[in-house]
């Protein structure tokens, strides 16, 4: 081998440092002490609290830091509510040029900040500088457009208000774009929270928006510990909440809320499977792995960490991976040429170590590379689990570190269960050359991202967010923006009168009198899995007409009819998978079949709510289910271009199995109302009908057995509506429950659903004119039966 080979073999990287010279000088401009940024100025914090934050890398001292009390929390509430009605009347040209302003002030001041992200959290000044930051800029430069077209593209909409917003410590500067970027393009002001460990570049933005002359308390930031946060989450005076962070932290906060009527939108943690099949690249995939699992130092909430690999490849596989891993640089993170930076804190390396034990001690073998660490400084070297059960608490709890827990499949059937196998569902990576296989297998994976042949693309045009454990809502593209939005008719509907729903203490009828009354007209049965069933109780209730006399008795439905109900349902979830037209047709019959008993109907009906509106709910109830069978194959995703060489294909998908508590007013036209737009989507459901009048349930199983429905997509169960909607809303098989009938309702089911983390749909005690089609059916309904998937696809050479 020739001297020249010797060394290009040999060669080792220099160290290439950037120069933390202007980043330290602006710390020091502040005197390395910032209280809050609340009306457009910084406020010393009210208890004269601060703690300090610090270089992991170097354990060195950054600042000193105003830990946020609750007083300081309610003096940038009020700046907020009192900026509100100024920027939401701003014409949609001026908040563009505000948040276009914006977009250039980072880019100006991009090199600063690229060095204080990294300075904060330890991420390698690459990724600070070519990733987070451009992707800040680009944020701001999308939605000033999106300002600009607001009225355009959302015309019956407005703003929610007051928003309060706590983003995690992973990408401190690029989750605070991806909050407060759709934020002020909706017209709502905004209260910030960054996390504990990272606040600087928050603080630097802060200045940016002064630097822009954002008008005062538009954006008001408050840094602090968890204390502040709760503070934040509690205020009576926010109306949305949107957070970033752990599931733990997210079931509080959704319990925290329940009792308000504050907009929830949560993107929570993950444990995102990483495929790779027979036929892929495998040199491409494990450079797509590096990215999946080692960037950030896997600090990532939708990092690749279990790898899934099919069995005839796992030995050739691991052998690349092992062999790349010893060539990744762990050092020092202002060093342009290092691959892995420090740990963002000593409790997160603490974490990473004890459950890299555990998976040890649990049968998983070990591999790191021979990568020397840093003296000094929270390091944690790229690492390798093999032998992993899937039931291993390494491939079940997120780690958050640059941990890779892998495992095998001869399958795809076997591939596709193994990545649904955990509670979670924000993000999975595709690896085949075979384009049928990676996208039949994208559409089964229960996430809301997936990267066909790449991994980690993100872009403000493209939604992210997550399935299940992963939390609800969805930032960047359209549908990050409907969560800052509110119809302007729910905005301002009335409350509900306390009379207009049933309390729920009304104690039960005594059934004795009920027996000596005279004979019923008629007694319906449960309604599940497509038959006609007894309730396991043996007991039903009487049902009342207007005038109190008796029209017939509904049965008691329990916990065990609605377990029975659930797994009916969740066997009927191939109607999910049907086409788009075939879903249309059957709901088509539905409408026939209706207008062919409408009178008799209508006739049952006019005994409780009255010949009119008996008459009303009928005829409005067959336009209703004509309109559900017209969106059911028109209510379509979109193909967005993100600047790379990939499209992202938005999907709607159904949620699964959705539990439907409905109105008290209108029990015909309520019901209808809610299940149509559920099913339309692909959904299978169970439905608690209008307490007062559940007897509706016999003539709607009647409609569904001779429509052609298949059994277990509409499951009725009648009962206590508020005994039943606990059942539901604790139930974990159900991945969404929709309550539309009074205040309390809607507190129970954002209480109990805790659990899993189900999707909450409710009236907030609002007022809803189901004979509105305005208010009572269309986007917003269908909006919140699906969930958005986006499927990255490359193309070119």
């Amino acid at each position: 081998m020739s001297k020249i080979a010797e060394k290009f073999v040999s060669m080792e990287y220099g160290p290439a440092l950037e120069d933390p010279k202007e980043a330290l000088a602006w710390l020091d401009g502040h005197k390395r002490r910032f209280g809050h940024f609340i009306n457009g100025a910084w406020q010393q914090p009210l208890t004269g609290e601060y703690f300090d934050t610090s270089d992991p890398a170097t354990g060195d001292k950054l600042a000193s830091i105003a830990q946020g009390s609750a007083a300081d929390v309610d003096a940038a509430v009020k700046a907020a509510r009192a900026a509100f009605a100024m920027w939401n009347a701003l014409t949609p040209h001026k908040r563009a040029r505000y948040l276009y302003a914006l977009a250039r002030q980072v880019q100006k001041h991009s090199r600063r900040l690229a060095v204080l992200e990294t300075l904060d959290n330890g991420k390698p000044i690459r990724e600070s500088r070519d990733i987070d930051i451009p992707l800040v800029a680009r944020h701001f430069y999308h939605h000033a457009g999106w300002a600009q077209l607001l009225d355009q593209e959302f015309p019956e909409y407005t703003a929610c208000g007051v928003v309060g917003q706590v983003i995690p410590w992973n990408f401190p500067l690029l989750m605070l774009a991806w909050k407060i970027a759709p934020a002020l393009a909706t017209g709502n002001t905004v209260l910030l929270k960054p996390a504990e460990f990272t606040p600087i570049t928050a603080l630097a933005f802060a200045e940016i928006c002064q630097e822009v002359g954002l008008p005062k308390g538009v954006v008001n930031i408050i840094t602090g510990d968890g204390r502040t946060g709760e503070a934040l989450v509690k205020h009576p005076d926010v109306d949305k909440i949107a957070f970033t962070g752990s599931t733990e932290v997210g079931r509080a906060i959704r319990k925290a809320t329940a009792s308000s009527h504050k907009k929830l939108s949560l993107e929570l943690g993950g444990k995102s499977p990483f495929i790779i099949f027979d036929d892929a690249d495998l040199d491409s995939a494990v450079e797509g792995l590096v990215d999946g699992i080692w960037f950030n130092q896997g600090q990532v909430c939708c990092a690749g960490s279990r790898l899934l690999m099919q069995e005839s490849i796992a030995e050739t596989l691991v052998s690349k991976i092992r062999a790349r891993m010893e060539t990744l640089r762990v050092g020092t993170p202002l060093d342009k040429a290092i691959d892995i930076g420090a740990i963002v804190a000593p409790v997160q390396l603490e974490r990473i170590r004890k459950l890299v034990d555990q998976g040890v001690a649990e049968g998983a073998t070990c591999c790191q590379p021979g990568t020397q660490l840093p003296v000094k400084g929270l390091y944690y070297p790229p690492t390798l689990l093999t032998n992993v059960h899937p039931s291993s608490t390494v491939a079940q709890e997120e780690i958050f570190g640059p941990v890779l827990a892998a495992m095998t499949f001869r399958t795809l059937g076997e591939a596709i269960e193994l990545a649904n196998n955990t509670t979670y569902g924000l993000a999975a990576s595709v690896w085949s050359e075979n384009i049928n296989v990676a996208l039949h297998v994208a559409s089964q994976i229960k996430a809301g991202v997936v990267w066909v042949n790449s991994t980690n693309l993100f872009d403000a045009a493209c939604g992210f967010g997550g399935y299940r454990e992963s939390g609800f809502g969805r930032e960047g593209g359209r549908e990050g923006l409907l969560e800052y939005l509110e119809p302007m008719w729910f905005k301002e509907a009335p409350a509900l009168p306390k009379s207009a729903a049933l309390a729920a203490d009304e104690p039960a009828e005594d059934e004795s009198a009920v027996r000596d009354a005279v004979a019923t007209d008629r007694t319906v049965k449960l309604y599940i899995g497509g038959k006609q069933v007894r309730p396991d109780s043996g007991y039903s209730f009487p049902v009342r007409a207007s005038d109190g006399s008796l029209l017939g008795e509904a049965p008691l439905g329990n916990r065990k009819d609605i377990r029975n109900a659930v797994e009916a349902a969740r066997k009927a979830e191939a109607w999910g998978k049907a086409t788009a037209h075939n879903r249309a047709q059957v709901l088509y019959y539905v409408g026939e079949n209706l207008s062919l008993r409408a009178d008799e109907i209508a006739a049952r009906l006019a005994r409780v709510v009255g010949e009119k509106q008996a008459s009303a709910e009928v005829s409005r109830s067959i336009e209703r289910i004509f309109s559900y069978a017209a969106w059911a194959d028109k209510f379509d995703g979109a193909v967005h271009n993100p600047p790379f060489r990939n499209v992202s294909i938005a999907m709607n998908e159904p949620i699964g199995t959705i539990a439907l508590i409905c109105p008290v007013d209108a029990p015909l036209l309520g019901f209808l109302s809610l299940a149509l737009a559920a099913i339309a989507m692909g959904n299978t459901t169970i439905a608690i009908p209008s307490e007062r009048y559940p007897l509706i349930a016999g003539d709607l199983y009647q409609l569904f057995d001779t429509s052609d429905l298949p059994g277990g997509v509409v499951n009725i169960v009648t009962g206590r509506v508020m005994e039943l909607t606990k059942v539901l809303a604790e139930h974990d098989n159900i991945d969404a429950i929709w309550s539309f009938v009074d205040d309390a309702s809607a507190t129970q089911v954002k209480a109990l659903s805790v659990g899993n983390l189900k999707q909450v749909f409710t009236n907030e005690g609002r007022a809803i004119d189901w004979f509105n089609n305005k208010q009572s059916e269309g986007r917003w309904f269908l909006h919140h039966a699906v969930q958005v998937k986006n499927i990255w696809v490359p193309y070119g050479e």
